[in-house]
């Protein structure tokens, strides 16, 4: 594997890595009560899960500079981003309504 390849890929491992860590500290603010309102696995569940991804992500990540390839690494960045994916399309924005931080603040319109 060229330098330009091994690049990118490992551009691409950092990236999914950092999708899953945002993910799993985005889980861990939201409240359980949208968890339970929404009918889906409790929050423990869910850091649970977004937390393997994380350590999944973390061990694809690739151990050196010039090292050559990391394809086991790679493998496991394609299994572990999918519960980070699920949890931004599918949980996330069922959940925004629930957060504390989504109330408005100060004088709200004109005149």
């Amino acid at each position: 594997m060229g330098f330009l390849q091994w690049f990118v890929m490992a551009a691409l491992a950092l990236v999914v890595f950092v999708v899953q860590v945002v993910a799993l500290i985005d889980a861990a603010r939201r409240p359980d009560k949208g968890y339970r309102a929404e009918g889906r696995l409790p929050k423990v569940g869910w850091l649970a899960i977004l937390g393997v991804a994380a350590a999944l992500g973390f061990l694809g990540l690739p151990q050196g500079w010039l090292q050559g390839g990391f394809m086991f690494g790679s493998f496991l960045n394609i299994i572990a981003v999918a519960p980070a994916i699920i949890y931004w399309v599918s949980l996330r924005p069922r959940l925004l309504p629930y957060s504390s931080g989504n109330r408005p603040r100060g004088p709200q319109g004109g005149w």
